[in-house]
């Protein structure tokens, strides 16, 4: 098996992971992602593919994050590791399409209009 490339979207964040036979090393922008995610609900959210699929310590993943915050670059870190893992062997999507695992989270922030305060709030009414 050769290296498996798959990109994940929520947000603003974007991740593109590399996938490989190994020891269950996982590398976020080069540093272990136990360091770049300190909470530990961001660091289930990258596991849970693997638990799901029963491949927990089976493969390595090299990934390169852009933009985002952290809890978007870690679903879309998921998000790409399921994808990846579905390439891998496709009895693992009804696995994984269950816990909704393989669907893109299209909400995005909505844009600020001309002439408003916000994307919806406006300035302050003065009758006077």
């Amino acid at each position: 098996m050769e290296v498996i490339n798959t990109s994940g979207r929520r947000k603003k964040a974007i991740a593109r992971i590399y996938l490989q036979k190994g020891k269950g090393n996982i590398i976020v922008n080069k540093t272990d992602y136990k360091k770049y995610f300190a909470n530990e609900v961001l660091q289930y959210k990258i596991q849970q593919p693997f638990e799901l699929t029963d491949t927990i310590g089976k493969y390595d993943i090299k990934a390169h994050l852009d933009g985002g915050g952290t809890a978007g670059q870690a679903e879309a870190i998921r998000l790409a590791i399921s994808k990846a893992l579905v390439e891998i062997d496709e009895e693992n999507r009804p696995k994984l399409k269950s816990h909704g695992l393989l669907t893109r989270d299209p909400r995005m922030v909505e844009r600020k209009k001309p002439g408003q305060k916000k994307a919806r709030k406006k300035f302050q009414f003065s009758k006077r």
